[in-house]
């Protein structure tokens, strides 16, 4: 299975935004994209300019999959999926989200995986986020913001992800700013140094330009592929 797991430092953070721009530029170049997402919640919110996030996904996919095939699993309240099932009375089960994404990914030649909230957020009371991205096994590209505070929340994240063997792949800031000050490009170069990862900006855009956007990409370069062939 190919393919890259997106998480983030936080949540609001552009995980997102990124996971559609990977899927939009694989898209542009004829590939069959499968996106997945396990658990979506605050669904009960209505979405400003950007669709909701399963909505986004399914737009950007290219094997035909509606909104809750993206995401198997969602919630009303906008509050962490252990405790929006646990007020729903509901019980996730872990080991069937990895098996929903491994079956959209039978049909499709890459597999954009996307987490909730940062890469510790609990699925369950006992199943991280980070879990479901072991057990997927694919490279980890971490969203991070570009402003005050991002450093200390990045390198936690790529210590935690490596920690239990996780290959992070890349950090993406977002969005990058036209005009980076001082303190951003001292964000950038310090994750990089610190955290021996390459750091690489995701412009700001909207939802019918995430192929530009993800064109910017290194995604081969995730994936461990040397060119557009996969």
């Amino acid at each position: 299975m190919r393919g890259i797991f997106v998480t983030a430092t936080d949540t609001n953070v552009g995980k997102t935004v990124l996971a559609a721009a990977i899927c939009a530029a694989l898209a542009g170049r004829g590939k069959k994209v499968a996106a997945f997402k396990p658990v979506v919640t605050g669904t009960d919110e209505e979405p400003d300019e950007w669709p909701r996030d399963h909505e986004l996904l399914a737009r950007v996919a290219t094997i035909r999959q509606k909104p809750s095939d993206v995401a198997p699993v969602s919630f009303g309240p906008a509050v962490s999926p252990h405790l929006a099932a646990e007020m729903a009375g509901d019980t996730i089960e872990p080991h069937e989200l990895a098996a929903a994404a491994r079956s959209s990914a039978e049909s499709a030649d890459v597999l954009v995986a996307e987490g909730v909230g940062g890469i510790l957020v609990p699925l369950t009371p006992g199943y991280l986020v980070r879990d479901l991205a072991v057990e997927l096994d694919l490279p980890v590209v971490i969203a991070a913001r570009t402003g005050l505070g991002t450093i200390n929340h990045t390198l936690l994240t790529i210590e935690a992800a490596r920690a239990v063997g996780l290959d992070v792949a890349g950090v993406v800031m977002t969005p990058w700013p036209d005009d980076p000050d001082e303190m951003v490009r001292s964000n950038k170069s310090t994750i990089e140094r610190f955290g021996n990862v390459e750091v690489v900006g995701l412009p700001e855009t909207s939802p019918d330009d995430l192929a530009t956007a993800g064109k910017q990409l290194p995604i081969d370069q995730w994936m461990g592929t040397s060119g557009p062939d996969l």
